[in-house]
């Protein structure tokens, strides 16, 4: 399987992609791009380099053979860098963590892929988050703390309260931020310019308003249309020698909340020949894959239920009980994140929705992704989130990781199945498409867009060679 529709698209980045994760139905000559798959799947890095550097001396500079090549060499170091602890520095996490541990304890996690490792050139790597994963996983612990969840519930009452109008955006929230990006000192040689790819708010969404540009630190800026699947604010620099690279942005921006009451009387019948339920409802490769696992799983859950919502809410309930929140790996670097997780049993927020996204559209319900950033007080981060088309209702926000809330109120309980809160600012209106202007080099994040993106002339530069910061100025 590959990323087909990647592969007839003019955007660089996409084919590269498609073609390291898939086996290559389109050989280029004698190339075995199959046998370089094999070795990265198996972490025989060392016998990868080697093949890469041969096939880009062999190849045009630039050319698509060499990016494929270079590519695949990516790859293989951000995994690295996913990989980073070996068994003496677990044991010691985990004694630290749990005071002596079983070797059979041990074992019996690995097995259970709670405590995540692999291997890379014969050597045992342990995920960098392994321990703090395998201690969320063991208490249930999932992304949102305590005092978040009381923080929200009590917003979500209030949104409800607040709600006249089916959908209506109520409770608006105003913030004025700054987003750095810092570029470590020489990453770039002295006087090459590099190219910047921050976020910036998108526009055309009923919960998110009053968009204003404040600020940038480069005067020649672009700002990309609110129409593109990710919004961005492109700039660029000249590198100086022994000195940080930083990159600027201020803007404004008002966020409201929605909830729908869902029910049998608003929903119509879906129009199945209009070109937003194909769409919707489409798999998209490399990661919403129509595979018997999910076909068969999808179908156990939902059983002979016919109504949209009653679909979604049992798809819910069941990632909510059997996919716990985890830490996770560079997405990047995952040939089918839905996989995955099921493989593993847990997920981030971005991995639980792209699993609820592939069972829904295979169960015929639209459903488009949706991320940028949580805004809570004194929890803003990264956060991924979906947005479900119900025909007569229109869109309407679902997030699998703020879960089922603790309350005998069941509507309030099922609040983020068909309502979202006002504390989100909204970057993305789906995954892997092209930046604006066009970036050359693979993306450090090739499906998402929340912490920015660099390069230079020379290539990508990894999030390991720069740094970002999201400050709340009000």
């Amino acid at each position: 399987m590959f990323f087909q529709a990647a592969f007839f698209k003019s955007v660089v980045v996409l084919s590269i992609v498609g073609f390291i994760f898939f086996v290559n139905k389109y050989q280029n000559g004698k190339i075995n791009w199959k046998q370089a798959d094999i070795w990265l799947e198996a972490g025989d890095f060392t016998k990868l380099r080697e093949w890469t550097a041969w096939i880009k001396e062999k190849n045009v500079i630039h050319g698509k053979i060499w990016f494929k090549a270079d590519s695949l060499e990516q790859i293989a170091h951000r995994i690295e860098l996913d990989f980073t602890l070996d068994e003496a520095a677990v044991d010691k996490l985990l004694h630290k963590q749990w005071g002596s541990v079983d070797a059979t304890e041990k074992k019996k996690w690995e097995e259970d892929r709670l405590l995540e490792y692999r291997y890379i050139d014969g050597e045992k790597r342990y995920f960098k988050r392994a321990v703090s994963n395998l201690k969320l996983l063991l208490n249930r612990g999932g992304l949102i703390t305590d005092s978040l969840a009381s923080f929200c519930l009590e917003h979500t009452r209030r949104v409800m309260k607040a709600t006249k109008l089916n959908g209506q955006p109520v409770l608006p929230q105003t913030f004025s931020v700054e987003f750095s990006l810092r570029v470590n000192t020489n990453a770039v040689p002295n006087g090459e310019e590099i190219r910047c790819w921050l976020p910036f708010p998108k526009e055309s969404h009923a919960r998110q308003t009053q968009v204003q540009f404040v600020w940038a630190s480069e005067k020649n800026y672009h700002v990309s249309k609110s129409a593109n699947t990710h919004r961005t604010i492109y700039m660029s620099a000249r590198a100086q020698k022994d000195r940080e690279t930083v990159f600027r942005v201020r803007f404004k921006f008002t966020t409201l909340a929605q909830y729908f009451q869902l029910s049998n009387d608003k929903l119509k019948a879906y129009d199945e020949n209009s070109e937003l339920y194909k769409k919707y409802t489409a798999e998209q490769y490399p990661h919403i894959v129509f595979s018997n696992r999910i076909k068969k799983l999808s179908d156990s859950i939902v059983g002979n239920t016919k109504i949209p919502h009653e679909k979604v809410r049992k798809l819910y309930y069941w990632i909510d009980d059997n996919i716990p929140w985890a830490g996770a790996l560079e997405y990047g670097t995952i040939p089918c994140i839905p996989q995955y997780v099921l493989d593993h049993k847990k997920g981030d927020c971005g991995m639980q929705t792209l699993l609820f996204m592939a069972m829904a559209r295979y169960q015929g319900v639209p459903v488009k992704w949706q991320s940028g950033w949580m805004m809570h007080p004194r929890n803003i981060n990264l956060h991924d989130w979906c947005e479900v088309y119900y025909q007569g209702v229109g869109w309407v926000p679902l997030d699998n990781s703020f879960g089922l809330q603790n309350t005998d109120n069941t509507q309030l309980k099922d609040f983020y199945i068909s309502g979202m809160d006002a504390y989100r600012l909204i970057i993305n209106d789906g995954i892997g498409a092209a930046l604006e202007p066009a970036k050359k080099y693979l993306r450090s994040e090739p499906w998402d867009f929340q912490r920015g993106e660099v390069e230079w002339a020379g290539g990508n530069l990894y999030f390991d060679q720069w740094n970002y910061s999201m400050q709340v100025l009000n």
